[in-house]
């Protein structure tokens, strides 16, 4: 049975008020908006008629409403799932992949927010804001010489995953600062990674060369826990390590382990394996360490941006264009057929 109306549906609230605006503008989407604290039943009584769901970034989705398989079985008409941001670690792309579901992230759209908020860790650290900033609201007398810090102009950088954020990163590095750019990233060619103003090299020599190890790749079943005890290790005493990827990428307790016995000088951390972390956490016990509860992204320009291009993108894809931010190409025959019999008509072929 086709249909003309297509259904959306998303929990709660969009991160900016645009996006619903542009969406119920447009006379063939029915916008349903969900809330968590609705019974189950009547959520899913919703959900299983959509055609499309934004999901929620995964430090604000509840249990059962995972982009898993569970959810794909009981939603026949699902056609794609879209993130709000870069990042779709809550969706499992494998399960969308096997029943024909597209999956769209949002990457791009908070590049300059991310890296803004990796290079502020960076000054932060090196010029030792944080530490000196609570040492002079716990004692009197603070000997300025003895927390004098370091410049960043000319250090060497270490990029793990030079995307979007990790090449806004780089310009912004290289730019203000002439600093030597690494990049680990097993994905792009020497050349791709020398257009984006870094030298391609392998982990181990970035760990062991680099002032600042900054990530920015996707968290997956590839790179979760790639960064424990032995990566710390390999790093210089000197060096910090800045997380503003996604929780889980990094040890949390090995991390720790690593600024308790001095092996690295500090961390930036803004991704949390539970977020927000709690005050007891191990890592915000340390006066060397920059903190931020996963706002790297979530600023008010980034939000109003990944607002519009989720609205913009969920009207592509009902009209049957091609997602410019597609996860899953390889999904669109199947896709394709399944959304010319629930639409009643074809999208056009994936380029």
């Amino acid at each position: 049975m086709t249909t003309n109306i297509k259904r959306l549906v998303y929990f709660d609230h969009w991160v900016d008020d645009i996006a619903v605006k542009m969406l119920k503008a447009q006379p063939d989407i029915d916008l349903v908006q969900l809330d968590y604290a609705t019974p189950e039943p009547v959520n899913w009584a919703e959900i299983e008629l959509a055609h499309g769901y934004q999901i929620s970034p995964r430090g604000d989705l509840h249990e059962p409403w995972f982009g898993n398989a569970a959810l794909l079985a009981r939603c026949p008409l699902l056609l794609a799932i879209s993130s709000t941001g870069a990042g779709y670690d809550m969706v499992n792309v494998d399960d969308c992949t096997k029943v024909g579901v597209i999956l769209c992230n949002q990457s791009g759209t908070n590049n300059e927010a991310v890296a803004e908020h990796a290079v502020g860790m960076m000054l932060a650290l090196s010029k030792k804001f944080a530490l000196t900033d609570k040492r002079m609201r716990r004692a009197a007398g603070i000997d300025r010489y003895a927390h004098s810090g370091n410049d960043i102009y000319g250090k060497t950088l270490g990029i793990i995953g030079i995307g979007h954020i990790g090449t806004r990163t780089a310009q912004i590095c290289k730019g203000l600062f002439n600093m030597t750019l690494l990049a680990y990233d097993p994905y792009l060619t020497v050349e791709e990674i020398a257009g984006r103003h870094a030298t391609k090299v392998e982990l181990d020599e970035l760990l062991q060369r680099s002032d600042f190890v900054s990530v920015h790749c996707p968290r997956s079943d590839e790179t979760f826990g790639m960064f424990g005890r032995q990566q710390f290790a390999r790093m210089k005493p000197t060096a910090h390590f800045i997380n503003t990827a996604r929780g889980g990428i990094h040890k949390e307790d090995d991390l720790a382990e690593a600024l308790r016995e001095g092996r690295i000088a500090g961390a930036g951390v803004d991704v949390w394996l539970k977020e927000p972390p709690p005050p007891d956490h191990p890592l915000l016990a340390f006066d060397n360490v920059v903190a931020s509860p996963h706002t790297a992204g979530v600023t008010a320009e980034a939000m109003h941006q990944m607002a519009v291009a989720a609205a913009e993108q969920w009207i592509a894809i009902f009209a049957g264009e091609a997602p410019p931010r597609l996860i899953n190409p390889e999904v669109w025959p199947r896709y394709s057929d399944r959304f010319a019999e629930i639409m009643g008509f074809r999208p056009v072929p994936l380029r």
